[in-house]
């Protein structure tokens, strides 16, 4: 299912910043799907929004490495799919860089001037993301050493994504 925001300027270029979650699974949640739309409405301002789901991998109890690996590779060619030629590939990794919320504006800054005009951020599934999406990226983000539910993280990284739009356009915000 994709979600489309309405185009917005985005850090100063007058063509709109194309962003692209593509995430394995579907949020369950209540709580989860009203966070996500709340900033879908908030984003659409500053950029075109699409999220992408693609079907996760059921992982059978007492699955070992063997299984757990074939499982996120099965996951890795769904989300490759999607990967666009074009596009700055950002895979959301725990050992990834760290940045604080400024250096992540700065990031996101960066790229729209150097004329990156499109942007996928990937979220793997529970089992995190296969060594083939990890080569695919130009870059791994991480927030923290800590594991959260990968749902919740689609919420922290469209939250983050806000806020660095926020802080790019000197609009308050990142409190």
């Amino acid at each position: 299912r994709g979600h489309d925001g309405a185009a917005g300027g985005c850090c100063g270029v007058e063509e709109s910043m194309k962003i692209t979650l593509i995430c394995v699974g579907k949020i369950k949640e209540d709580f989860y799907r009203k966070a996500v739309c709340e900033y879908e409405k908030r984003l659409s301002r500053y950029c075109n929004l699409e999220i992408i789901e693609v079907a996760d991998e059921k992982t059978p109890e007492g699955a070992g490495a063997a299984m757990e690996e074939q499982i996120k590779e099965r996951e890795a060619d769904r989300i490759l799919k999607h990967v666009k030629e074009d596009a700055y590939v950002i895979s959301l990794e725990i050992a990834g860089w760290q940045p604080d919320s400024l250096k992540f504006a700065e990031e996101m800054n960066r790229l729209a001037v150097q004329g990156k005009s499109h942007i996928q951020f990937i979220i793997g599934g529970s089992l995190g993301l296969h060594q083939k999406v990890s080569r695919a990226a130009d870059r791994a983000l991480g927030f923290s050493n800590m594991t959260f539910p990968h749902q919740l993280m689609r919420v922290i990284l469209l939250e983050q994504i806000y806020r660095s739009y926020r802080i790019i356009k000197g609009e308050p915000y990142h409190k």
